[in-house]
């Protein structure tokens, strides 16, 4: 966060002080929660708590590295190493790894990726149809979330296609209990279950942390509520109940993917002795942007009252800029880059280096496809950019093939990485022979590991079939005996190593791709992912990715926890590049220099089918975009532009456009904005290119 005060403010402190009950923390944009939440952290330490005893619970591995860190300067390494910070998911993780027999797990599980969930699920509906299976894939997450299993789904179905969907979440729920697999709704569901039914876990679980903070807490789906409330309602008198939850009702963002503004709505009756602190000093804005943000989001009903305001003065009004399409946007957008770093130091954020980088600038809009114009345009312009929420490094194919067969070391009943390992690199094994050992093992309930063993599979296949599936089976029974017994960075990246040269994967990637160049940049992902699982052997890389010095682990206990920390990783860089991303993906960020695009009617507020749902639902949608609209506002730290568009695309067609509802919610005309006159800005632009090109010129002549 921009630069917070060096003590903390009387509502920081009153937060950081309040131990005796549950807390509410309501933070708002900017105002310094990281610094609250390790700050209690440390006040926990001094009452007495063990740091094993204080659990902080975040929603990413960034999120929970960044609170590792800053508890580390705070408390010391010795202290923030015991510390249980993790994500949610992690934390289930670590009690299904430890009780998760007691609700059918065997103790090594596999944790299915997004694609797996999809593979298992068009598996399942018999469908060839991706989009269909990614309509499955989020109808049952949604119902996971809110708690539901494929028995109440099939209940409260709103009509055929959901039906549908209750009847292959039933054949989805069996299939993971074959493989022995769960998705990562489960790192939540069954952990909560667990919890439920089992008396000895719950005290067990309820007595391990004398408190729980929880970041983000406006972002908690029902269930994570539900397991928060489950961990911290324990039979102690002196223990219940003490948590902190740390959120942001204005910054409720994500009801698209479960997530429930009702949770806020649900502590204070949960918890009648709630003490709710409101955190309304921002340290990352200036005045004109915040009165901007304010007066949007006033627009919507309060749960609880809280008002942002700054010290750092009104600065620079917030610009809207009309624009004729998105082309046009694009290049306004170009320009005010251009113009603020033609500028430099005079008009640089008072709080940066004097000098305005690319990587203070940030273009911010509302869907996905709103990217490829400004890509188009920063290129042509030679500007350096990110485009967040793109491919990840964990995504490749590459690192995907070799995660399969890791995952297969832990679980060999997991068969959607065995069907992706049998394949990759090819060993002679085709689609007809894998279908009829399918047909086996569907036939023997077992699974297509465990079959490729069995005697009676030679009636089915011939000799050279059922040899390539024993040496296909040796190789992976060698692998997970020697990733048992080594141990170190060293051992583990000389195993791995020759593993890859056994299984011939480097000429499998060449043989795969016409280009040398990209086959040798796809080797290179694979050497830097070895290097990647080496040092979380040495213990050089803790679980959430942080360069924490951990005990040396072996090359199969890197691999049991390796989905979820894939899944979570986001790893980013400090490339000087500006930034294009989606309103969702920007929050938590911040830049000096933000651009909101596309500010219309249909794309913010999104358009919706207003027939299909109740003036009430409708009402909520609207709600959820304002909160949208003001996540955008309140990244910006010194500069604002708001873009809105007079024409825009709509598929192939081109439609006139009307700027959003929240531009006029704004009130920029009372002293918090100005309209830029486009002539004045080329204007000025050129003096400025003219001037640095004067004083540049004695140094050429030189």
């Amino acid at each position: 966060m921009a630069d917070a005060p060096a003590s903390l403010n009387p509502a920081q402190l009153e937060a950081v002080h309040h131990l005796s009950g549950p807390c509410l923390v309501l933070a708002g944009a900017g105002s310094g929660k990281t610094r609250v939440i390790t700050h209690k952290i440390a006040r926990l330490l001094q009452a007495g708590l063990a740091p094993k005893e204080i659990a902080a619970i975040t929603f990413t591995n960034k999120a929970a590295q960044e609170m590792r860190e800053r508890s580390k300067a705070l408390v010391g390494g010795k202290a923030a190493r015991d510390l249980v910070v993790a994500t949610f998911h992690s934390l289930g993780v670590r009690i299904l790894r430890s009780d998760g027999t007691k609700v059918g797990l065997k103790e090594q599980f596999s944790i299915l990726d997004a694609d797996d969930v999809m593979g298992v699920l068009r598996e399942a509906g018999g469908a060839t149809d991706n989009k269909l299976a990614r309509s499955w894939q989020w109808t049952i997450s949604l119902w996971k979330n809110m708690g539901h299993d494929s028995a109440s789904a099939a209940t409260i179905a709103k009509d055929a296609d959901e039906q549908v969907a209750a009847r292959v979440m039933k054949l989805y729920e069996e299939r993971l209990a074959a493989y022995q697999a769960v998705d990562f709704d489960d790192l939540i569901g069954l952990p909560l279950k667990l919890l439920q039914r089992d008396e000895e876990a719950r005290t067990r679980w309820q007595a391990m942390f004398g408190h729980v903070l929880v970041d983000e807490y406006q972002d908690t789906n029902a269930v994570q509520y539900e397991l928060l409330k489950m961990l911290v309602s324990g039979d102690d008198p002196r223990r219940r109940g003490l948590f902190t939850a740390v959120g942001d009702d204005d910054q409720s963002i994500y009801g698209w993917r479960g997530a429930t503004i009702e949770n806020l709505r649900r502590l204070p009756q949960d918890w009648p002795d709630l003490k709710v602190i409101p955190l309304e000093q921002n340290y990352r804005s200036t005045g004109h942007i915040l009165r901007a943000a304010n007066n949007v989001i006033a627009a919507n009903p309060k749960l609880f009252e809280k008002k942002l305001w700054s010290a750092l003065g009104d600065g620079d009004p917030v610009r809207l800029v009309e624009c004729d399409g998105e082309e046009h946007e694009a290049e306004r957008a170009v320009a005010f880059i251009q113009s603020l770093r033609a500028q430099g130091g005079a008009i640089a954020d008072e709080r940066g280096s004097g000098q305005i980088k690319f990587g203070d600038f940030a273009v911010l809009y509302r869907a996905n496809h709103q990217a490829r114009v400004f890509e188009q345009k920063l290129r042509a312009a030679q500007i350096p950019y990110k485009v967040s929420g793109g491919q990840s490094f964990f995504d490749r194919a590459e690192i995907k093939d070799l995660c399969a067969w890791l995952r297969l070391l832990v679980n060999q009943d997991d068969d959607p990485a065995f069907l992706r390992a049998v394949t990759t690199p090819k060993r002679g094994i085709g689609h007809a022979t894998l279908g009829k050992l399918g047909e086996f093992s569907g036939k023997w309930k077992s699974s297509l590991f465990e079959a490729l063993f069995s005697q009676s599979l030679a009636a089915q296949l011939g000799p050279k079939a059922i040899g390539g599936l024993h040496e296909f089976g040796r190789c992976v029974n060698e692998l997970q005996h020697r990733a048992g017994h080594t141990r170190g960075a060293e051992e583990a990246k000389a195993l791995l190593l020759e593993w890859l040269k056994d299984i011939g994967y480097e000429q499998h990637l060449y043989d795969s791709e016409d280009s040398e160049k990209l086959a040798a940049s796809r080797w290179t992902n694979v050497l830097d992912f070895v290097d990647w699982i080496a040092k979380r052997c040495g213990g050089e890389l803790s679980e959430d990715g942080s360069s924490q010095l951990r005990e040396q682990q072996t090359v199969l206990d890197v691999a049991q926890t390796i989905s979820v920390i894939i899944s979570l990783a986001e790893r980013g860089d400090d490339a000087d590049v500006v930034t294009l991303s989606t309103l969702h993906a920007s929050k938590g960020l911040e830049w000096p220099h933000v651009w909101l695009a596309g500010i219309n009617e249909g794309l913010l507020p999104f358009k919706v089918d207003a027939e299909d749902m109740s003036v009430e639902v409708l009402g909520q949608r609207i709600e959820e975009e304002r909160r949208l609209m003001y996540v955008g506002i309140t990244r910006a730290r010194t500069t604002l532009a708001v873009s809105t568009l007079r024409r825009r695309k709509k598929g192939r067609d081109t439609i006139q456009g009307v700027p959003s509802r929240f531009i006029a919610e704004m009130k920029l005309g009372e002293g918090g904005g100005a309209k830029e006159d486009p002539r004045e800005r080329l204007k000025r632009l050129r003096a400025q290119l003219s001037a640095k090109v004067d004083a540049a010129a004695p140094a050429d002549k030189a």
